[in-house]
């Protein structure tokens, strides 16, 4: 039997959880900090639950002792310590928590300790990371990245129009963390939220892109000149949320109020977040464009990744908990039975430079009802 301890069961974690639990060699144990997130798991085999603090380095170190494979499914706020804590361990790691970190600074730890760590294995950060990587190997020289990502409600509601397929503090994060880009070779920083502009996509149709922090570890791994990661959302949304943001009620500083003293982030996020609630059943998808630009021959090249995925009715999971879920589980896979094994942190798109990984990601994605498609181009 492979042992996993999943960290966190949220939406993500859960239908993390699910996955393995479908293979009959794994045992899954999930672990959460409220006994009621396990409600969704009942009757599951081969699992079992744990509650625990998961923001305490030493329980974590503890939880993990003698599992085959660690997968943290953890909000951002957590992801650091739970890192750190799985390499000291000395256990196999796959990560999908958008901690605002940097990942790699733990690459020498996981070295010397002799651990895989695949880290911002959701989907984007992620599967973009695989494709990205996969894209530039396919290029002699690779000028451009970019990629757009969003996840949203069919149904458009006013004033938001949007609803959170993930933890909503990290939506918020995006919103207000200063966004790194390259532009002509130089890395620049950008507010987030800004320079948005219109984009048409197929069977969707026409969503608003803006600049957000989802590059991270490709400004290390990737050596093209421009390179930006842009968050979808139905037009108008940005404007209101900079809006919000500009009032200052996304404020981290604490203020008084009454002779009460908060954040402003917590009071915005305890009224925002009933309304991007997402109502059980409501239909929502996942739309990911990946493109990639350079040389290939001597000649102008593209080559563009294509993902629109939605809210599978017959399991209830969202298109966000699949294409997140999954190709951490498929990692979490390929490192268990040894497909996979590199000491170090590794980011996606280093895997992406390896034809026979992406194959197999790609061929259990589509297994799975996730399908990717490749479209190359003769230029930009």
């Amino acid at each position: 039997m492979t042992r996993v301890v999943v960290l966190g069961c949220g939406r993500i974690g859960s239908a993390i959880a699910r996955d393995l639990c479908a293979d009959s060699s794994m045992r899954v144990t999930v672990v959460d900090a409220a006994a009621a997130s396990f409600a969704g798991l009942r009757g599951v085999a081969n699992l079992e639950t744990r509650v625990a603090d998961l923001g305490s380095g030493d329980a974590i170190r503890t939880l993990v002792e003698g599992a085959d494979i660690v997968i943290g499914a953890l909000p951002s706020a957590l992801g650091w310590t739970a890192l750190k804590a799985v390499i000291e361990a000395g256990r196999p790691y796959v990560d999908i928590s958008f901690l605002p970190e940097d990942p790699l600074q733990f690459d020498g730890l996981a070295r010397q300790r002799g651990v895989t760590a695949v880290v911002d294995c959701g989907v984007a950060p992620g599967l973009a990371n695989l494709l990205v990587g996969h894209g530039d190997a396919q290029l002699d020289y690779t000028e451009r990245v970019e990629y757009y990502v969003g996840g949203l409600p069919f149904a458009r509601r006013w004033p938001y129009q949007y609803k959170a397929p993930f933890a909503p503090l990290d939506v918020l994060e995006e919103y207000t963390r200063p966004v790194r880009l390259r532009e002509n070779g130089r890395l620049v920083t950008r507010p987030a939220l800004s320079e948005p502009h219109l984009v048409d996509f197929p069977r969707v149709g026409t969503l608003e892109a803006f600049n957000t922090d989802g590059l991270r570890t490709l400004l290390t791994t990737i050596a093209a000149p421009n390179m930006r990661e842009m968050t979808l959302r139905y037009p108008g949304h940005a404007e209101l949320m900079r809006v919000l943001r500009e009032t200052g009620l996304f404020g981290k500083d604490p203020i008084e109020v009454a002779g009460v003293t908060v954040r402003p982030i917590d009071v915005t996020a305890r009224l925002l977040f009933p309304h991007w609630e997402l109502e059980a059943g409501e239909a929502e998808f996942t739309v990911l464009r990946v493109v990639v630009s350079g040389l290939r021959g001597g000649r102008p090249a593209t080559v563009r990744f294509d993902l629109l995925d939605k809210y599978d009715p017959a399991t209830g999971l969202t298109s966000m908990a699949r294409t997140t879920a999954f190709p951490c589980a498929i990692v979490a896979r390929m490192i268990a039975e040894g497909t996979f094994r590199r000491p170090g942190v590794t980011p996606p798109e280093v895997l992406g430079r390896e034809d026979a990984l992406v194959q197999r990601m790609l061929e259990e994605l589509a297994r799975r009802g996730v399908n990717v498609r490749r479209v190359d181009a003769p230029g930009p």
